[in-house]
């Protein structure tokens, strides 16, 4: 399997980690051990899950400040696929500099088209479109010029 497939892998299984915590509040070790018994966890990048999960999760308050002036609702009204999908996409925004704005919004946008609501990915690349234009300045900014 080749890299790519095993970092989308493991984006899927921290979605669902991020899920189940906003549902059950359950402890991030359990969260993480019930993931791992998912099939298919095997061909995920392990040390990308585990980064993703317990870096969201250790910083839920923060990553949220940071995308709710571009909702226009308050974040308990988001879905949990919503909510679960943007405090990941903003994690990744914010800690992990060398990978593309661009492939992140991919990633969250093929997300909630898998696992959210029929707009949710509309939704979702409004969101982190806006974010993005924030948190990656210099990197948007340098997309822009090259296009024109």
């Amino acid at each position: 399997m080749s890299g790519k497939a095993a970092r989308r892998r493991a984006r899927e299984f921290a979605l669902q980690g991020i899920y189940q915590w906003l549902l059950s509040g359950n402890s991030v070790s359990v969260i993480e051990d019930h993931v791992a018994q998912v099939t298919g966890f095997d061909k995920a990048d392990r040390e990308l899950f585990v980064s993703l999960l317990r870096g969201t999760l250790a910083n839920v308050e923060a990553l949220q400040e940071e995308f709710v002036p571009f909702i226009h609702r308050s974040v308990e009204e988001l879905s949990p696929v919503e909510r679960a999908i943007l405090l990941l996409a903003t994690h990744e925004m914010k800690t992990a500099p060398d990978t593309p704005y661009r492939v992140i919004i991919n990633e969250a946008i093929e997300l909630a088209k898998s696992y959210g609501g029929t707009e949710g990915h509309r939704f979702v690349n409004g969101v982190l479109d806006k974010l993005a234009a924030k948190l990656r300045a210099v990197e948007v900014n340098a997309a822009k010029d090259a296009k024109s």
